[in-house]
Order: structure tokens, then sequence, then C-alpha cells
């Protein structure tokens, strides 16, 4: 077997996590060519991996190892890249992480075609895994490593049948015709070598009428399975479609994989607790894995929290204090569900919640009544809740919970909490949630570079023309489009035309997007360790959120939401903030907003044969006016709150592009995510909803 179980599973044969990184080391200090590019990271352009090549970073710099991380934004750049390594003679060690686990990475396509030393090591949360790769023998097979999270040992049916495709002949094959002669089959000589014709031909018309001897072959191989009949290949390949076209899910975030490397290596500490927090926390609240699976992964973090830190004070139950001007202890705290509550107002926490707004209705005139009617039955005055949450009265967010508790099921709001984690960061700034920190590291990904954006300035709100508004984000440091130096008034006019002509320039100087990509990951990667960036990295996730409201207010006020064949539709072809959901992950949180809208004002419908619960499918496009393509991704959300459901929209993609003809390309690791040519988009769209019925 080519995969490695977790820790808990290992034993003396089966080696795990740890076995595979010192293997790592060995390889790199027996290599005379050892340099940045024989250990090479190639990362999806996420959170959950951002955290784990992070974590990896940490690891090698304590062991010294020379490395270099390279962010990959999808497919067609992994194909550009994997052309690059080959050419590589110092490289040896390969690590993809949430990249890789659905392509048949031992094939000569991607990495079979590598020098025998070269091993490859696959850390990667989403499912399906490519049966080839899990369970490939061979020189090819063997190079690549899979880091499971313990789910493999539950596919023996998936292996055995695979296992048998792989190696078994065909029923009507004709190599190793021997093994087609029945048992009666005579290995004399009578018939065989007389007209000294010995081709197999010959010898399987060559039967002895007289000897019941069983031929040469069976007596080698007395132990040998019989053929496999053309029923039982039938039900193998009815194992691997189902594996394969069941829709794709997620599995345990691979910063925990990496956080268990740590802890098998007895390395743990905060620093790397706190990314394991935030690869988890993003799954949850991208609705990559159900509650139940956050609850068990939480339970494990809550007492690694409590191994590493002191106990909070008696008084500070909510973590809004640090204990002194060193401190960055993490601490446990049930998290609202208050879009970043703790960085402005309480009303527009409340208000830019998916889950309050579908609660609610905040869209509609009557909702916000509703809102401001929940604050002031709780005995929140106007002037309390419209100013920013740090400056609220003590008393009033010491009570805010409890009033909630008792107040805010009146409106439906039943769910209003869950567990998680903050991280004190002294006094450089308030302590900060898990929830609040993959926020901003995601509006990093999404829009630190490459769009035009406007961020709020800190307590300037109703400040006149001098003092109010805000001004254009631009990403400090190395990362930028250009160094921060000043935010005055004209040179940040100045500032903003340049990061415009940036972005523009950034599109079109080829026909990747990766320049923009490339920067946000180093931003995001940056402020990881950099708490002044991650505050900063707060405003410009108020602004995106401000987007998101802003857009799916519009397309509901204006009935944009088309219902065809069962899908619910969204095509943004305009607005204000059209370049900005052309990146795929805040169209994605679009999706979220909308899928929590919907959930409760539309019934449910099954799209699946194979699974009968009803679920709520979506699919969004945005036109990129630039490129004249749509941005188009296939959610199916369910019905019921902290539920997840799988997603076949990958497998429908692939065969509406295949029976369409059109231009596609996939930007994004995410199968459920495709660009299609403006020209193209109609048949697409039509082939999409007659695929659905294949599944």
């Amino acid at each position: 077997m080519v995969f490695i179980p977790p820790p808990h599973l290992a034993s003396a044969s089966r080696p795990s996590y740890a076995e595979a990184y010192n293997k790592i080391l060995a390889a790199h200090r027996r290599s005379p060519l050892s340099a940045a590019s024989s250990v090479i990271i190639l990362v999806a352009p996420d959170v959950d991996a951002l955290c784990a090549a992070k974590m990896f970073a940490e690891l090698f710099k304590q062991d010294d190892v020379m490395h270099r991380i390279t962010p990959l934004s999808g497919i067609a750049d992994l194909e550009r890249m994997r052309d690059e390594l080959i050419t590589y003679p110092e490289l040896h060690t390969l690590i993809l992480l949430n990249i890789g686990s659905i392509l048949d990475l031992p094939s000569a396509e991607w990495f079979g075609d590598f020098p025998p030393k070269v091993h490859v090591h696959v850390i990667d949360s989403g499912r399906p895994q490519n049966l080839s790769s899990l369970f490939g023998a061979g020189d090819s097979g063997e190079r690549i490593i899979v880091w499971d999270d313990g789910g493999a040992e539950n596919l023996e049916e998936e292996q055995r049948a695979w296992v048998t495709l792989a190696y078994e002949p065909e029923p009507d094959s004709d190599e190793s015709s021997d093994d087609d002669l029945p048992e009666d089959m005579s290995e004399g000589s009578g018939g065989e070598d007389e007209d000294g014709d010995g081709s197999p031909s010959r010898k399987r018309r060559s039967v002895g009428e007289g000897s019941k001897t069983p031929s040469k072959r069976r007596r080698l191989e007395p132990d040998r399975r019989p053929r496999v009949s053309r029923e039982e290949r039938d039900q193998h390949h009815a194992r691997l479609d189902k594996h394969y076209m069941s829709g794709t899910w997620s599995g345990q975030s691979v910063a925990g994989i990496v956080y268990l490397l740590a802890t098998a290596l007895e390395r743990v500490d905060n620093d790397l607790l706190w990314l394991a927090i935030l690869g988890l926390t993003n799954q949850y609240l991208r609705c990559r894995i159900s509650r139940t699976e956050y609850d068990k992964y939480h339970s494990i973090y809550y007492d690694e929290v409590s191994r590493l830190n002191p106990p909070p004070p008696a008084n500070d139950t909510h973590g809004l204090a640090a204990l002194g001007p060193d401190d960055t202890s993490l601490r446990t705290t049930d998290e609202l569900r208050f879009e970043l509550v703790r960085h402005w107002t309480l009303y527009d926490a409340m208000f830019h919640s998916s889950y309050v707004a579908g609660k609610l209705g905040i869209w509609k005139e009557q909702g916000r009544k509703r809102l401001t009617g929940l604050l002031a039955k709780m005995g929140f005055s106007i002037p309390q809740t419209q100013q920013p949450y740090s400056h609220m009265d003590m008393d009033l967010k010491r009570q805010l919970r409890d009033k909630l508790d008792s107040i805010a099921p009146e409106y439906g709001l039943i769910e209003l909490s869950y567990p998680s984690f903050v991280r004190c960061y002294g006094y450089h700034m308030q302590p900060l949630s898990a929830a609040d920190a993959v926020d901003a590291l995601n509006a990093l990904l999404d829009a630190a570079t490459g769009v035009r954006m406007e961020v709020e300035v800190e307590g300037a709100r109703n400040g006149g023309e001098w003092f109010g508004g805000g001004h254009v984000w631009r990403a400090a440091g190395r990362w930028g489009s250009s160094d921060a130096k000043s935010k005055a008034g004209g040179q940040e006019q100045s500032g903003a035309d340049q990061e415009e002509d940036d972005a523009v320039a950034d599109a079109d100087a080829g026909k990747e997007r990766e320049p923009w990509l490339v920067r946000n990951f180093w931003n995001a990667f940056d402020a990881l360790e950099d708490a002044t960036r991650l505050r900063e990295a707060i405003r410009l996730a108020t602004s995106v959120r401000r987007a998101i409201i802003r857009t799916g207010s519009s397309i509901i006020d204006k009935n944009d939401i088309r219902m065809i064949k069962g899908h619910h539709v969204v095509q943004l072809r305009q607005g204000p903030d059209l370049a900005l959901f052309t990146h795929p992950g805040v169209l994605f949180q679009l999706g979220l907003w909308l899928a929590e809208v919907l959930r409760d004002r539309v019934s449910g419908v099954n799209v699946s044969r194979r699974n009968k619960k009803k679920s709520l499918p979506l699919i969004l496009a945005c036109l990129n006016e630039q490129d004249r393509t749509y941005v188009v991704i296939g959610m199916n959300e369910s019905l019921d709150f902290g539920d997840v459901r799988k997603n076949e929209f990958g497998l429908v993609f692939l065969d509406a592009k295949e029976d369409s003809g059109a231009r596609t390309r996939h930007g994004s690791f995410d199968t459920n995510i495709l660009e299609v040519h403006e020209a193209d988009f109609e048949k697409f769209i039509a082939e999409v909803y007659r695929a659905k019925d294949k599944y």
C-alpha cells in the first residue's frame, strides 16, 4: 500500500506520518545537491493549505531543511509546474497540500515519469481519493505517498475492485492463453507437435482425449485464483463508479494532519495549535464539514488548549482581555454567528450575518425593523449598537450572550453560537477569534491585490467630510502592488489608480491570472505571524462582507434567482462589485449567503438518484468582463442547518463540457468551480440541466 495511516492506526509494519517525515529528512541529508529546489511544497490557495504550509515551514526550519513553497491556482497551473519540476536534478521530495487527491498521480501524465528518487507526498482533504494513488504498486505507485486520515481503512471493497480490474486480464483476452485450457486439457505430445505448429491456437486445439492430466501451468500454480467472470467485473466497475460518482466532500483538514505530525514528533506549541484550529474553522465556516465533524475535532483541540495554556481569569469567560503585553495564549469560547463582531458595530455584525439574514430577512425593510426591535427588546440603545464594539459599555458586552439566549429564540435565532477559540496578542490588539482570523485570511487571499477595494477608516463613521469615509485598500509590504507610503488624500488616490492599473496589467500580462494570486497568497502567509497585518486585514474583510450583502440583497430584491429544472441559478453580469465576484472565493461566499437565505424559504429537490435526501442546488455564474468568461460555481447545500451534502456538480460540469463542446478552464482545484467562455455559456448551462439526470 502507498497510503500511510494516522498515528493511532499505525503499527510496526505500518509506518505513519513521523516515519514519512523522517524519510524526507534522511533523503535531504543524503542528497549531494541540497538546495531550495530539493524539497518543494505546492500549495492550493485556501486557508487550510496556507496554514499547513506555514506549519511545514516551521518544522523544516527547526530541522535545517532548505525548501521552497509555491502557490498554485488550479489544474492548469499544476500541469505547467509538473513540466518544470521534471527538469530539476536536485528534486527528491514534493509535497502537495490540498492538491491532487482525485488525480491519477502515478500515471505518466503526472509524476510516473519522474526519477525514482523523487517521492510525492499528497496531503489533501478533498474526497474522493484516486484509488491508483492509494493502492497502486510498482515503482511509480510506491513513490506516491498519500497521508490518509483513516478513511482509506474503509475502502476494502473499493481496493479489491480496483486491484481486480487493474491486474486481472479481460475474460476474452488472448493473453496468457494457457489459462483458458480446461482442466481436462492434455499435455501429451500426441497431437501437439504433429504438424510442427507451436502456435497458441494450435495448442488450444490439441485436446488429449484419453488423458486427464492437468496442464503444466495448473501443476505449477495449484493455488492460482480462477479467472474473474464478466459478471464479477461488472460488479467491480459498479463499485468504482459509486466511489467516484457519489460527489465530492472533505475529510480532515490538512493543517490538522500536519498537527498530528508535530504531535508525533513532540514539537507542538501554541503557534502550531493555532494554525490547526484555523484550518478546522475554515472548513466549518465554508460548509466543508458538518457540525458533527467539527465537534469531533474541536474536542481534541479543546484538550490541547487546556494542556498548553494557563486557565483564563475567572472573571473573563469570553476571552475579552489579554493577561499582559506578551500574552499569546489560546482560550476556548463560544463564538457568536455575527460577522467580525469584535471589529465593527454590533448592528453591522448582526446585519451582515448570513444566519441572521436568513432568519430575519434583513434585505427587506421589515427585516431590518425586526433586527432593530430585537436589539431594543434586549435593552440595547441605538447609539450603543451603532458604535464600535470595543467602545460599547462593558456591562452590555457581558450581558450580550445572556440577553440573546433569552430573547433571540422568539425571532427564530436558536443556534446563535458554536464552540470555538480565541488567541491573545498581548497589547498589540484585542484577542482575535479563530473565525475572525479566517475571515481576514480569506479576504487577503481573495482581494489583497488584483481588485480595487475601499475600506472604512477605523472609528471614522459619521465623521463628516474631513474625518469620515474610507480609503482605497493597498496591501503593504513586499507583496503589495506598491509600498504603502502615505494615507493622505491626493497620494492615496494616486495609489488607488496605481492599484487599479496593476490589476489591469496583471490581467493583460498573460492568459493566466497567477500574479495577483501569488501576491495574495504571500500577503496571507506573512499575516499569519504578523499581528499588525492581520489587524489591517480585518478592515478588508468587512469591506468584502459589505459587498457580499449588498450584492446578495440586490439579487433577492430584483428576483434574479431563476428556478430552472430544480436548480436555483444566479447570473451576475453587471454591478459595482462585479470584478470582485470573478474571484472564486468571494463568489463562493455569496453562494453560502444565498443558500442560508433560501434554506427556510424554498423546498428542496432530489439532485441525486443515489441519495434521496432533499438538497438545495445552487449555480452561480459571474461574468469576467476582461477575459470574456463566466466563473461558474455549483453548490449543493443541505436544508438542515449544520449539515453538509456531497457535491456532484464536478461530475455534472465534466459531462456538460464534453456534450456541449464549450471552451472551459479549471482555474481552481475545486472540481465544482469552472470557467466557461462567454459565447459558450448558454449551451454549457443547458447541458448541465440535462447531465444532472445521470446522477
